[in-house]
């Protein structure tokens, strides 16, 4: 243990999902520092099971619960850091495995921490299959390795946090929080750095839509325009999507039938060939990487036709929803 590392508290949102138990677990073999409590968020409207919380172990006296009724992770981790009673609050989702150094690193990260420092990320790894070709969805779940400021393991100084008034809860999914509360932690002054600590990020199992029900993030992606401006991408280190093709593709989509209607065939059969080019060339974007099989490739091309109109309508959706949205106060 390093002498002069702060005391800080877990806070784990969770929906009641199995992995919480192997979360919990590992945090309880993580050896050097431990957390002085460990907060579990329970963030399930009707809870039908107890949560495992047995597996903390040796720290099984030292966790809580909480409840916030299905408000979302963001209300949930807000609920969470505003009990807690020490200088630093450390993030987890439930779905991470600290490894067993964990605590000890987390212990220099914080002691090393000057006046200034806000916040310190904790560097993710994510495993991958070894004997074949990640899918879709597992490259998407491997982009956290590169992810600034990600909560699945991130240390915020409990004053940053009530300085800009915590995490925005108009994210009510696990999608831009993070970099929204990053990029105002950053604007009342603070500093972010990337400590040494690690922490494994398996691929949770999804079905062959969850590419599908994860356009929903463009109507965030408005909010953080409203509220950020449009060079946020920029400064939470996010990588731009692919929003515009998408556009493109569906006006193409739209237009092919009006121009077929208004008896303009040469364009309805330039705007049919638009949008199959388009469509083509995003589907074999997602299947050459992956490991071609028979389902994957069923998966990526049915659902390379879905996401472009719906991408685009959820940007609308967010259009209209957020359009008179205004930055978050910090509360006393």
């Amino acid at each position: 243990m390093t002498p002069t590392a702060p005391a800080y508290s877990v806070v784990v949102p969770t929906i009641g999902r199995a992995c919480l138990a192997e979360c919990l677990r590992a945090l309880a073999a993580s050896d050097g520092h431990p957390p002085e409590e460990v907060v579990v968020v329970d963030d399930r409207p009707e809870p039908t099971e107890p949560l495992p919380l047995t597996a903390a172990g040796v720290l099984r006296e030292r966790v809580r619960t909480l409840r916030t009724h299905g408000r979302g992770p963001a209300a949930a981790r807000n609920a969470g850091w505003r009990t807690v009673g020490t200088p630093w609050t450390v993030f987890l989702d439930d779905d991470v495995r600290v490894l067993p150094g964990w605590s000890r690193l987390l212990a220099e990260d914080l002691a090393r921490a000057s006046a200034d420092t806000g916040g310190i990320q904790g560097r993710l790894i994510v495993p991958l299959p070894a004997d074949r070709r990640p899918t879709d969805f597992e490259r998407g779940t491997a982009g956290l390795t590169q992810a600034a400021w990600a909560t699945a393991d991130m240390a915020y100084r409990t004053a940053a946090l009530a300085d800009v008034g915590g995490f925005d809860e108009r994210f009510r999914r696990a999608f831009r929080e993070d970099a929204d509360l990053a990029l105002r932690v950053l604007a009342a002054g603070w500093a972010l750095h990337r400590g040494r600590r690690t922490t494994s990020h398996p691929v949770r199992a999804a079905d062959r839509w969850v590419s599908v029900r994860a356009q929903r993030g463009n109507a965030d992606d408005v909010l953080m325009n409203r509220l950020h401006g449009r060079d946020w991408w920029h400064r939470a280190q996010a990588p731009r999507g692919r929003l515009p093709r998408h556009a493109l593709v569906t006006a193409a989509a739209l237009a092919a039938p009006l121009f077929a209607l208004a008896g303009r065939r040469r364009a309805a059969r330039a705007a049919c060939a638009l949008w199959a080019a388009g469509t083509t060339e995003f589907a074999l974007a997602r299947i050459v990487p992956g490991p071609c099989t028979a389902r994957e490739t069923a998966t990526m091309t049915a659902t390379s036709v879905l996401i472009p109109p719906l991408a685009v309508g959820h940007w609308l959706t967010g259009q209209i929803r957020y359009r008179r949205a205004a930055p978050l106060r910090s509360t006393p």
